[in-house]
């Protein structure tokens, strides 16, 4: 009986972590962009954002953020079927985005909900 109730709790847990991790905050007009349009936008690429961060897609699956104020985060990159980019950095610490087009313009969406316009190249 404590066995089933262990996993039980461990599963609501689980699914309440995906959903979260989920909601990439969407809007109407949003379209998600599919793992080939993924694939082209970033496959040797570095994106600027308006803040002046950039970031660093190596074709070999490397990835890099370099802040606006300097400094450098290294990690590695894949990208799942859904178009989803997860990056694992150097430091432990792990991120899945998604890209939209939004209103003629490539925006990064995380999963917390917020929003970064790409400068167009």
């Amino acid at each position: 009986m404590m066995r089933h109730m262990r996993f039980l709790i461990a599963l609501l847990a689980f699914s309440a972590g995906s959903a979260t991790a989920q909601d990439w905050a969407v809007r109407g007009a949003d379209r998600l962009l599919t793992k080939p349009e993924v694939e082209r936008l970033t496959a040797g690429r570095t994106l600027v954002f308006y803040d002046d961060g950039r970031s660093k897609f190596s074709v070999g699956g490397a990835y890099s953020y370099t802040y606006a104020q300097g400094g450098t985060a290294y990690g590695y990159f894949e990208i799942k079927e859904n178009g989803t980019i997860c990056i694992s950095f150097r430091n432990g610490f792990a991120r899945c985005d998604r890209y939209v087009e939004a209103s003629g313009r490539i925006v990064m969406l995380t999963s917390k909900g917020e929003r970064f316009p790409v400068r167009p190249p």
